[in-house]
């Protein structure tokens, strides 16, 4: 919801000779226990914000990039295992980033290789163990050729509360 909300005050703040504030908008979360993810999933699509996501946890998309998943997997044992791999836990620090931008690509495709599993075997959307946060560094990175070609620089920043904004 408030995703929705900064989507329409920054469509109404928008001033042509201003452009955009942003290019897009995404909600950032895992599932965790929160029971209303159909609804939030709904609400994003319908107000043409983006979306990733990661089931049952965001370590599970930093597990993703040293190794493969194929069972449900409980937060806390991907939390653990995570903390283990990284040296910074859930707050990444910046040798973790390096790492994990290193290994992007191996994530990426082991989060796609679980699309197809859970489609293959029946299993409903967004199951566990399940990301698509590599949709949002794909879409962000997209935005960043373009204007690295336009203009000449780069920055991509992470703002709180799961929003993100390319500048």
């Amino acid at each position: 919801d408030r995703a929705a909300k900064r989507k329409r005050a920054d469509r109404k703040a928008a001033r042509p000779d201003k452009g955009r504030p942003y290019d897009e908008i995404w909600c950032v979360f895992d599932c965790d226990q929160h029971p209303l993810i159909p609804e939030a999933l709904q609400q994003a699509v319908d107000n043409g914000i983006g979306v990733a996501y990661s089931v049952p946890c965001i370590e599970l998309w930093f597990l993703l990039h040293f190794e493969d998943e194929h069972g449900h997997l409980e937060r806390g044992a991907a939390q653990g295992r995570s903390k283990a791999l990284l040296s910074s836990g859930k707050r990444l620090d910046r040798g973790d980033v390096t790492t994990l931008a290193e290994r992007y690509e191996d994530a990426k495709a082991r989060a796609i290789a679980l699309d197809v599993k859970h489609e293959d075997d029946g299993s409903p959307a967004h199951t566990n163990p399940s990301s698509t946060m590599w949709r949002l560094i794909d879409e962000s990175s997209e935005h960043e050729l373009g204007r690295v070609k336009r203009q000449g620089h780069t920055g991509c920043s992470f703002l709180g509360e799961g929003r993100a904004r390319v500048a």
